[in-house]
C-alpha cells in the first residue's frame, strides 16, 4: 500500500471507530447528540488523529492500539473548533463548509456539544491498553496537559487578549504554540506511547510536531488572506476583521511563505533518528506545507 492509499485507510479507521464509540443521534437526549454527530462527522481533513496512528508505526507500534488516542484527540479538536467559533469567540457561521454548530442548534447546545466532546474524548482515550512504560495516569495527563490552561485554552485567550493590538513575534508563537502546536505535539506523543516508545522517539517526535504545528499556522495565516471562503470552507480575511497579528501583518507574505519552509525543514530533520518508519509522518509535514485549505 502507497503512503497516501495508508493515510486515506487512516481516516476510514478512524471516522468507523467515532461512529462506534460516539452515542447515536437516536440517544436521548436527541439534541445533543446530533449536535456532536454534525461536528464531529462534518468532513474533517482527520490530521491529527492520522498523525496519531503514523506516530505509533513510526515506533514499531499498531495504528489499531494508538485508535482510542487518535479518537480523542478528534474529539478535544472539534471541541475546539464549536467554541472557537461562537459569537463570544471568532464569530464565524462556517466551519468546513456548512453552517457553524451554534448557527443551526442554538449557542447554548453548541457549547454544551462541545463539553460533551470534550469529556468524550477521555472516556474513549480509557479504551487504550496500558504499555510497560506508559500506564492509563500517562495517557490523561498527557491529554490533559495539552487541552488545559497552559496550552490550547491558554492559547485561545491568548488569542483573544491579542486582538486589535499589534503583538510581537514571541507573543504570536506563545499563541500559535498553545492553540495548534501543542495538541499536534500531543497527538504524536500518544501515538509513540501506546506503542512503548523509547524516550529517544518520543523527543524526535515532539520536535517534530512543535515544527510542524507551528508550521501550520503560518500556512494557516497564510490561506486566510490568499483564498476564497469558498475554498477554505470558512470565512476566509477573519484574521484581519478581527485586527489579529498574524505571520503576513508582520513578516509579509513571502518572508511568511519562507518561514513555513523554514519550519517544515526543521520538523522533517527532528524525525531522523526514527528511519524510514517515519515515511508517513514525513510525506504528511510536505503535502500540509502544500495544502490549500
Amino acid at each position: 500500500m502507497d503512503i497516501d492509499a495508508r493515510i486515506a485507510a487512516f481516516s476510514r479507521e478512524v471516522d468507523r471507530a467515532l461512529q462506534r464509540w460516539l452515542p447515536r443521534e437516536s440517544v436521548r437526549p436527541t439534541t445533543i447528540h446530533r449536535a456532536m454527530r454534525y461536528s464531529i462527522f462534518a468532513g474533517g481533513k482527520r490530521m491529527r488523529p492520522i498523525l496519531c496512528l503514523a506516530a505509533a508505526e513510526s515506533c514499531g507500534g499498531s495504528a489499531a492500539a494508538a485508535l482510542p488516542a487518535a479518537c480523542a484527540v478528534e474529539c478535544i479538536h472539534t471541541y475546539s473548533l464549536i467554541h472557537d467559533d461562537l459569537p463570544c469567540m471568532d464569530d464565524d457561521d462556517m466551519r468546513r463548509g456548512r453552517p457553524t454548530s451554534h448557527k443551526v442548534f442554538g449557542e447554548g447546545v453548541a457549547v454544551l456539544a462541545g463539553d460533551a466532546l470534550l469529556t468524550m474524548a477521555f472516556e474513549i482515550l480509557g479504551r487504550t491498553r496500558e504499555t510497560k512504560r506508559y500506564r492509563h495516569g500517562a495517557f490523561f495527563a498527557e491529554l490533559s496537559r495539552a487541552a488545559g490552561s497552559q496550552y490550547l485554552v491558554g492559547g485561545q485567550v491568548a488569542d483573544l487578549e491579542g486582538e486589535r493590538k499589534l503583538c510581537t513575534l514571541s507573543e504570536l508563537r506563545f499563541i500559535h504554540r498553545g492553540k495548534t502546536a501543542a495538541m499536534i505535539v500531543a497527538c504524536l506523543r500518544l501515538g509513540a506511547m501506546s506503542a512503548n516508545a523509547t524516550p529517544r522517539q518520543i523527543h524526535a517526535l515532539s520536535e517534530f510536531g512543535e515544527g510542524l504545528g507551528l508550521a501550520f499556522q503560518v500556512i494557516d495565516d497564510i490561506l486566510d488572506i490568499t483564498q476564497t471562503s469558498a475554498q477554505l470552507g470558512k470565512s476566509a480575511g477573519k484574521d484581519a476583521a478581527s485586527e489579529k497579528t498574524t505571520y503576513p501583518a508582520l513578516m509579509g507574505l513571502e518572508k511568511s511563505r519562507r518561514e513555513a519552509n523554514r519550519l517544515t525543514k526543521k520538523s522533517l530533520a527532528a524525525l531522523q533518528p526514527l528511519g524510514a518508519k517515519a515515511s508517513s509522518l514525513r510525506h504528511l509535514a510536505e503535502t500540509l506545507l502544500r495544502r490549500t485549505n
